[in-house]
């Protein structure tokens, strides 16, 4: 097992070495000037030229690379003298960090990664990322619980009563369902619940009811917020997984050993949920898990049209302000998201079937 795990990180880590670049190099070739964007349009040039400095903008490309590669790596060598642009250990940008040791004038130290700052707030993207994180996870996990609850209960219905009008039936949702794209179903949900049934649901298009603005600043959670953005992120894996449901519960159904559980007297419950529906869950687990990483990422229009403060909001923020840190930043942090999924997902695969050889 250690050695699967350590085996599924070293991979892990060449995935993100590949986003890291290919984000980098493609923000790094978009039209812009930080400097400009940090100091106005009016700034005089020693201040743009400074500031370009201080940033690191003004080395050849190469460098800029890996000087991003220093500052995302947890173990990072700083020049000892000030001076040096961003690769001296400034307490201000790596804070908290551990000295490890000194070789001449090159210090290596141990720190967070650091995404370095916004153009805008000059806050740090890593705390911008963990006041909106949180509002962003609870979403996707309200949305994909959703999913997963009414899906296996619909598959394992559709695939007892296969042939039926109940199957025909949701079958039919559910090709709806995944042929709805996610920014189209939050429009129509907001349209339909807060302007067509406005005065059924005391919801308003042009006000903040079916908003989070209170959450996020501590002070309280009102749980109808989340309904309509996580009934719409999850419409989607709510369809797929039904019809993975159905698929895989029918295959497993077939088996000699569901003949056998049955010929032994067993209860047709006991039949499907234990023998039934856990061998059928191995590819309803890496879909599950697929798509929970997808609406971490994939949240970005339904939080922008229901004004969900999460990391969707923060990434269209930054694309319209042209901060690219923010959403450089943005993007890392849930591509290393679906490495660690992907990572658990394949413990739990084992976990459901004996029959996967982890050695």
């Amino acid at each position: 097992m250690l050695q699967f795990i350590v085996r599924r990180v070293y991979y892990g880590v060449f995935v993100l070495i590949g986003v890291i670049t290919l984000v980098f190099f493609l923000f790094n070739i978009l039209p812009g000037d930080p400097a400009r964007m940090m100091l106005g349009q009016r700034a005089d040039m020693a201040s743009v030229e400074a500031i370009n400095r201080e940033l690191g903008l003004d080395a050849p490309v190469h460098k800029q690379y890996f000087k991003f590669l220093n500052d995302l790596s947890p173990v990072s060598f700083h020049k000892t003298t000030s001076g040096n642009g961003m690769s001296y250990a400034d307490s201000l940008k790596y804070a908290p960090y551990v000295s490890m040791f000194t070789i001449g004038n090159t210090k290596t130290i141990l720190k967070k990664p650091y995404l370095r700052r916004s153009y805008q707030s000059k806050r740090k993207v890593s705390e911008i990322l963990a006041q909106a994180f949180p509002n962003t996870m609870l979403l996707a996990t309200v949305a994909m619980g959703f999913a997963v609850i009414i899906s296996l209960v619909l598959g394992v219905l559709t695939a007892i009563k296969k042939d039926s009008f109940f199957d025909r039936a949701t079958l039919f949702i559910s090709v709806l369902g995944m042929s709805l794209p996610s920014f189209f179903a939050a429009i129509l949900m907001a349209w339909l619940f807060a302007y067509v049934l406005a005065d059924y649901t005391g919801l308003s298009m042009f006000g903040s009811l079916y908003t989070v603005d209170d959450f996020g600043r501590g002070e309280y959670l009102d749980l109808k917020n989340i309904i309509l953005p996580a009934l719409t992120l999850g419409i989607r894996p709510l369809a797929i997984i039904i019809e993975l449901t159905r698929s895989s519960m029918l295959e497993v159904l077939s088996q000699d050993y569901i003949r056998t559980a049955r010929s032994k007297g067993l209860t047709e419950k006991r039949v499907i949920v234990k023998h039934g529906l856990r061998n059928a869950l191995n590819p309803i687990v890496t879909t599950v898990s697929g798509w929970f990483a997808s609406l971490m990422a994939g949240a970005v229009f339904v939080e922008y049209i229901f004004d969900w403060k999460g990391i969707g909001v923060v990434i269209v923020d930054g694309l319209e302000k042209y901060d690219f840190p923010v959403v450089m930043g943005a993007v890392l942090f849930i591509a290393v998201l679906l490495v660690i999924i992907n990572i658990f997902v394949d413990i739990i695969y084992a976990w459901l079937d004996p029959r996967v050889k982890l050695s």
